[in-house]
């Protein structure tokens, strides 16, 4: 078990790597390398040999590998994302690069995602230095940058460029599973995700007649425009349930003593309740318009105007998703990736996924773990290019009433301290034993 020194510093790199503002706002508008280097140093301090490794300067990423006890071992990395995504300091009750401790409490932008787990690692790392403790496969640790906007500096480039650094890589761990999610009737439910859907970001471009405001026009650019996002946004996607999303299903259902239908999954949505919240993004394709761009005076119809959606596919839903943008368009209105990434599944019958279940249990006995999909993405996605299978878990134990999920991006991000230390003792379990 992890020692006493690890729980006081979780909490205190949780602080500092919150202070280190490493905002990303896109377009290459970030610097991580001051958190990089901090990283590294506590790498550096548990005996490790960090390399620190950059696309363009500023934006780093560092790669460290613990050595196993067994050489015919598979190895595991486990990594977390050193950026965050922007925060307005007037929105929020504390500054939101403070790092503040107020009432057991960690306060900042990356309390849930993700300055919390690379805390959590650098701790369960440094505590093995100090007990002379070895996991049975390699371990490879991976801080990286980017991964808010296109992982291109980051997770892409580590896996493009510098792909021996992951040499032996079967399986990896990351963000958002293993937290507690209450359901509102006295359960605590800890998901661990085995899959996330592809990202689909598009942009759609419309073209017409430009001209004046005044005048009659049947070939309105916006007009065009403004059909095609209306279309996307009210369509509804027939359902699709992937292997995990099935699996998860089944398990909440069992929970609930209800019949596991899923020949009208609608209706068993219905009857999980709250619980509901962990598949029901994940049982169909989506996409969402977000922005809009046309037009430069009010009295003048322009000749070009744009829109950007939101797009997410399941695994194995690529191409149906492609079909259906090209019929919700039409033919006046052309669509492309703006960025695209795909879908991904892992296994829950394996034994690194009964690991996680295991160390999960032992230390929240009272919990339920189940499998789920993320609606969104993570680094997973760029580690799969090496044959690296992902799975989403950064154990936190949190109290009822505490919306983990509406965190992430939000305003007044926060961790509780009990939540990390009970993080560190999870992640120190499952390492040793997957």
């Amino acid at each position: 078990m992890a020692d006493g020194q690890a729980l006081d510093e979780v909490v205190t790199f949780t602080s500092d790597l919150i202070r280190i503002d490493t905002t990303n706002r896109g377009g290459g508008d970030c610097q991580e390398r001051p958190a990089a280097e901090y990283a590294a140093e506590q790498l550096a301090g548990a005996g490790l040999e960090p390399v620190l490794l950059e696309r363009v300067p500023g934006r780093t990423n560092v790669v460290a590998r613990i050595e196993g006890t067994d050489p015919s071992a598979d190895a595991l990395l486990v990594h977390g994302h050193l950026d965050v995504v922007p925060a307005e300091a007037r929105d929020w009750s504390v500054h939101p690069f403070s790092g503040e401790i107020r009432d057991g409490v960690v306060w900042g932008r990356g309390a849930v995602d993700m300055k919390n787990m690379d805390a959590m690692i650098l701790a369960v790392v440094r505590s093995w230095a100090r007990e002379g403790v070895r996991p049975r496969r390699d371990v490879v640790v991976a801080f990286t940058a980017d991964e808010e906007a296109s992982a291109e500096d980051g997770s892409g480039f580590l896996a493009d460029r510098h792909p021996g650094l992951f040499e032996g890589c079967t399986e990896g761990v990351s963000e958002s599973g293993a937290f507690t999610f209450h359901d509102g009737a006295g359960r605590q439910i800890y998901p661990i995700a085995a899959g996330e859907r592809g990202t689909g970001w598009l942009k759609l471009t419309a073209r017409g007649r430009a001209g004046h405001g005044s005048k009659v026009n049947k070939e309105n650019a916006v007009t065009r425009l403004a059909a095609a996002v209306t279309r996307i946004g009210e369509h509804e996607w027939p359902l699709r349930l992937t292997p995990t999303v099935r699996a998860a299903l089944t398990e909440l259902a069992a929970l609930y003593g209800i019949e596991p239908d899923l020949t009208d999954v609608d209706a068993l949505l219905e009857k999980l309740g709250p619980a509901a919240k962990l598949v029901e993004a994940t049982v169909r394709n989506s996409a969402n318009p977000t922005m809009l761009d046309a037009g430069y005076k009010l009295n003048v119809i322009p000749g070009e105007a744009v829109a950007f959606v939101d797009g997410r596919y399941l695994p194995g839903g690529e191409d149906e998703f492609r079909t259906t943008l090209d019929l919700l368009t039409g033919p006046d209105v052309e669509w492309e990736f703006h960025h695209r990434e795909v879908a991904l599944q892992a296994p829950v019958d394996s034994p690194t996924y009964a690991a996680m279940r295991a160390a999960v249990e032992e230390f929240a006995p009272e919990g339920h773990v189940v499998p789920y999909c993320m609606s969104g993405g993570t680094d997973a996605k760029q580690f799969s290019r090496l044959g690296i299978t992902g799975y989403g878990f950064a154990p936190l134990k949190l109290p009822e009433g505490f919306d983990y999920q509406a965190l992430f991006h939000g305003v007044d991000e926060r961790v509780p301290v009990e939540a990390l230390h009970f993080g560190v003792h999870v992640l120190d379990r499952f390492l040793r034993s997957a």
